[in-house]
């Protein structure tokens, strides 16, 4: 019979004693997030300073850089904190808090790709409705409708975390971990340990499920349309795959780790995985949008040259 005394905070075991390396990894760290942070902020400036961008692509895209700060700031802050630290320890209210802002984070991510899939259907496949379909109003509503969305599918999957008594308290991440923290209660029932798929179901399947939809119907436009609509469905739409398929990939890496242990692959290379999608993907959508997207690219240059 495990310990039941209670537990008022958990150790992120992940971290072990990396010795006078932390100095090189917080700075690393650090100027990795400080980057996120500018990267995302710079886009979003010029995409308020810049009249031509305010169309109901640009605002979901200000959304979405919005978000990868918002999911960076749940991640690094902590995770520095954490590498001068000898206990590795975290209280249960800054652990919830954190897996809170990851995972609203992440539904966030996928439900933006979403909106912006179906935006670029109704771009591609009904121009001439566009202007009536997504209008600012609508576009408004949809962002309201994405963080609302997200808020209440983790609170509904938290609710099976909250009531838990914990009889251990040693996560084997750098992270707050959602399935790591049901296995350490003293009694899970069968819809604590099915709530994190469920979270996932709605999280990631509906989202992508929508989103397949709507290249699907693109994609068939796209084979009877002219040279210049496919380029045009290309450059718009490639910044999109790129980030879903990273999401997609993060998000396996991570739902792997936290269930199986990977035994064949060490401790460093397993922690990389797992924070894979937090490190990444912040990253990858500005640089992707502010490369591939012409008129954000021409803004940035008017702006910065």
């Amino acid at each position: 019979m495990e310990n039941s005394t209670e537990v008022m905070s958990f150790v992120l075991a992940a971290y072990g004693n990396i010795g006078e390396v932390k100095y090189l990894y917080f700075s690393i760290m650090l100027l990795w997030y400080i980057s996120i942070c500018v990267a995302n902020t710079v886009l979003i400036v010029v995409i308020y300073m810049d009249r031509r961008l305010h169309e109901p692509m640009y605002m979901l895209l200000c959304n979405l850089f919005l978000n990868e700060m918002s999911g960076s700031t749940a991640i690094y802050p902590l995770l520095l904190s954490q590498m001068f630290s000898d206990t590795h320890e975290v209280t249960l209210p800054w652990c919830f808090l954190q897996m809170g802002y990851i995972y609203t984070s992440a539904s966030v991510e996928f439900c933006s790709l979403a909106a912006m899939a179906y935006d670029r259907y109704v771009s591609i496949c009904c121009p001439l409705r566009y202007s009536v379909i997504m209008n600012t109003g609508r576009v408004g509503m949809i962002i309201l409708l994405v963080w609302m969305y997200s808020f209440i599918n983790f609170i509904f999957s938290f609710s099976f975390v909250i009531r838990l008594t914990f009889c251990g308290n040693v996560i084997n991440k750098v992270f707050c971990d959602y399935h790591l923290i049901i296995k350490l209660a003293c009694s899970v029932s069968i819809l604590n340990n099915i709530s994190d798929l469920l979270f996932a179901f709605v999280t990631v399947v509906i989202p992508f499920s929508l989103i397949s939809v709507s290249y699907i119907k693109i994609l068939n436009v796209c084979l009877t349309t002219s040279a210049e609509n496919k380029q045009k469905a290309i450059t718009t739409c490639t910044p999109q795959i790129i980030s879903l398929s990273n999401m997609f990939v993060g998000t396996m890496f991570h739902f792997v780790d936290s269930r199986f242990d990977v035994v064949l692959l060490p401790d460093k290379v397993r922690i990389i995985l797992s924070v894979y999608l937090l490190i990444f993907q912040p990253m990858i959508t500005p640089f992707m949008y502010g490369f591939y997207l012409p008129k954000i690219r021409q803004s940035c240059k008017r702006f910065f040259v």
